[in-house]
């Protein structure tokens, strides 16, 4: 635990990206706004009818997505009064989270698998859950991991590896 508490401590120094991720998404709207935008809306009053949201709300999260880079704001030429709103390349970083998150409320939440479906182009099969790797590929779980502090990390062919296997994850 003692160990655990000091990487906690030093996260509040903000050396901790996680802060930072909430500030730009950690809210209910801008979640949907962005998965309404993973689906094609890129209007306000398309994200409004589909989301059924007040428009100060979706004003609101619209524009803090813009100031965060995950959405671009482009004024149409052919009609100013018309904005389209398209996801960034930040944005789209952001779609293997949103899956996870989705994944998780399946098995947590709801039960039961969403839909519509997300499937790989290529076949049209459900894709596979979300999953940890490490920098070699390999699927790994939580027993598996161990919190480091950046200067302790040793150069990739160093890495130390443990006899009695991988270091828990110290658990409070």
């Amino acid at each position: 635990m003692g160990k655990l508490r000091e990487v906690l401590n030093d996260l509040d120094g903000g050396n901790c990206a996680l802060p930072l991720a909430l500030e730009a998404m950690g809210e209910r709207w801008s979640f949907m706004i962005l998965r309404a935008a993973f689906n094609g809306v890129h209007h306000f009053e398309e994200f409004q009818q589909e989301l059924n949201i007040a428009r100060n709300i979706l004003s609101n999260r619209l524009s803090k997505l813009v100031d965060h880079g995950i959405m671009a704001r482009e004024v149409m030429a052919e009609d100013r009064r018309k904005v389209r709103y398209q996801l960034t390349e930040k944005g789209i970083d952001l779609l293997p989270a949103m899956i996870a998150l989705r994944q998780w409320g399946e098995k947590w939440g709801a039960g039961v698998p969403s839909t519509p479906v997300l499937v790989d182009a290529r076949d049209e099969q459900p894709i596979g859950p979300v999953r940890l790797t490490a920098h070699d590929g390999r699927v790994i779980g939580y027993k598996e991991l161990l919190w480091k502090h950046r200067s302790e990390l040793q150069p990739l062919g160093q890495a130390r590896v443990r006899a009695d296997g991988p270091a828990p994850v110290a658990a409070g």
